[in-house]
């Protein structure tokens, strides 16, 4: 055999005896495990949030054409008003009816958008939460590659941590318990 062979052969035969290496083995596959049932519940939070959006588009949408009609009523009223026509009495009252109710329905149509922004801030909050949770899982799982690779205890150990605070922030985000960082998610974003 050649020196590479030799060189490569030894460390590939000891792999299957490691402690370390049976440890990694069974960190990654939980933590891919974990992963993939987040990253499930991260997609499921993403299509809630778009219907979110969305409602909130249309309400929006139901505002401004509310703001138009009623702006065209105001309009109409100011040349009524402007007008000597005989009997214009009965259409001024009516469209004086007609801006006090679209001042009411847009006060109704504003709380209902904004209540749509607010559920769509409430739920990107935990999408954001697995999205530092899939970070943190993929960055152990690289870090338990180099650990079977090195066969160091202290990169174990540290990658074990990322992925255990990764764990954390997972199991948070799906009991619903805000672990939101701003400082993390400047620095992610």
């Amino acid at each position: 055999m050649t020196d590479i062979a030799e060189t490569i052969q030894g460390p590939l035969e000891d792999a299957g005896t490691s402690k370390i290496n049976s440890r990694v083995a069974l960190f990654v596959a939980i933590t891919a495990t974990f992963m993939a049932l987040c990253n499930v519940k991260d997609g499921n939070i993403v299509q809630a949030m778009s219907q979110a959006q969305a409602h909130s588009i249309d309400a929006w949408s139901y505002f401004q054409a509310k703001s138009t009609k009623e702006s065209i009523a105001e309009n109409t009223l100011e040349l009524l008003k402007a007008q000597n026509a005989p009997g214009k009495d009965t259409s001024i009252k009516k469209y004086e009816a007609q801006i006090v109710r679209y001042e009411r329905e847009k006060l109704e149509i504003k709380t209902e958008a904004e209540g749509f922004q607010k559920e769509y801030d409430d739920i990107n909050l935990f999408d954001d939460q697995f999205d530092m949770t899939e970070a943190l899982l993929t960055i152990s799982i690289a870090m338990f590659g180099i650990t079977s690779l090195t066969q160091k205890k202290w990169l174990l150990y540290f990658s074990s941590i990322v992925s255990l605070i990764g764990f954390i922030l997972g199991v948070a985000a799906f009991m619903k318990i805000s672990m939101h960082s701003d400082l993390i998610s400047k620095l992610l974003g």
